[in-house]
């Protein structure tokens, strides 16, 4: 092993990671992790360069893109002569060793909270025309576009410092051995195909872009499968930078709830009343599924009632979810949900997710005044 394939530190750049990135932004819901992980207070990044100069599974990564997309293979071998492998990124990457109980209210408390509002004021403030544009063409709230950026990355404090190069190449080609290892090597090879095409596409320096550990970008934590088939340029620059413009963000975030099929002026999710019977019909139709498979009659035929001022007999054929809610040593609580909530759910699948980001944004409106 030649001193340069040692395995060495750099310092990273300085911005937490984001672990909501690991919403992967339409892609493999069930990578979705909880909550937020930091890297260690000396904020260095353990990397082996020189790895995938001969690295069999890049070498077999290369052939294909050669094959399928006609990439110069002299460019690619340069590519992954240069990219590293990252120790800290496979670490990050894997579930904890004792998981814990979801808890609904100690996920609400990280993203529901005065910076977040307050931060989110501002980021309103400041884009409050682009704001007001993207609802109109794309039909998203203002309110949800403001929330998913600020569960994603608090406006753009925190949006990762790993080369998307270097964690993408490190995930698709050493992904740490787990029981579903095979099928997240082929998502993040999917990925890096992706990254790699959407940096061919824009004229993108491969090595620039930074990102999560997951290898997300931006403001809005978009994945390069995203970022090729939503990200816009909203800022009419001719250029989508998702990292530093929040316009280009904005309106990203838009088309993407929009082409997932957001209805819009249509509401996100109803608040169910806390009689017995209707907690105890939520609770048998709760099966964890994002899709609307009933439809308010139902469950109001059921027995379940709706603490929210709607006609029910105009919504009765509505498609309908039943989201629950657990937290540890209290009752679960449960909401409906509706189109536009298994539509954040495409974002990210988790319910906790999806329902953080509605209540932020309703939090930042109504602070707004």
């Amino acid at each position: 092993m030649t001193d340069q394939q040692r395995s060495l530190r750099r310092p990273l750049l300085g911005a937490a990671l984001t672990a909501a990135a690991l919403g992967l932004c339409g892609v493999s819901p069930k990578l979705l992790a909880a909550g937020k992980r930091r890297v260690s207070s000396t904020r260095e990044e353990e990397i082996e360069p020189g790895r995938y100069q001969n690295h069999p599974q890049a070498r077999a990564f290369i052939d294909d893109m050669v094959a399928r997309n006609n990439f110069p293979r002299a460019e690619l071998e340069s590519y992954f002569s240069q990219a590293v492998f990252s120790a800290t990124v496979a670490r990050l990457i894997m579930p904890p060793t004792t998981p814990g109980k979801k808890s609904w209210r100690a996920y609400r408390s990280r993203f529901i909270e005065p910076i977040r509002i307050n931060a989110g004021v501002r980021f309103w403030q400041q884009n409050r025309e682009t704001l007001r544009r993207a609802e109109a063409e794309f039909g998203v709230p203002a309110s949800v576009i403001v929330g998913i950026i600020g569960v994603e990355t608090i406006y753009g404090r925190d949006m990762g410092t790993f080369r998307v190069i270097d964690s993408l190449s490190t995930l698709a080609f050493d992904y740490p051995d787990t029981p579903n290892r095979a099928a997240r090597t082929q998502l993040f090879r999917n990925q890096l195909a992706d990254y790699l095409l959407w940096c061919r596409e824009t004229k993108t320096d491969v090595f620039s872009v930074l990102g999560s550990y997951a290898g997300a970008v931006g403001i809005p934590q978009f994945m390069p499968t995203s970022l090729r088939e939503y990200a816009v340029d909203y800022d009419g620059d001719r250029h989508v930078d998702l990292r530093n413009s929040p316009t280009d963000a904005i309106g990203s975030v838009g088309r993407f709830l929009q082409l997932h099929g957001w209805e819009a002026n249509r509401p996100v999710a109803w608040r169910i009343a806390s009689d017995a019977g209707s907690l105890g019909v939520a609770a048998a139709a709760a099966d964890g599924e994002p899709w609307p498979t009933r439809t308010l009659n139902q469950l109001t035929r059921a027995g379940l009632r709706v603490d929210e001022p709607i006609d029910t007999q105009r919504e009765g054929e509505t498609g309908v979810l039943v989201v629950d809610l657990p937290t540890p040593d209290q009752p679960v609580e449960y909401m409906i949900g509706l189109r536009n909530f298994y539509v954040l759910t495409r974002y990210n699948r988790s319910f906790f997710y999806a329902l953080a980001v509605y209540q932020l944004g309703e939090a930042v409106k109504a602070a707004m005044g």
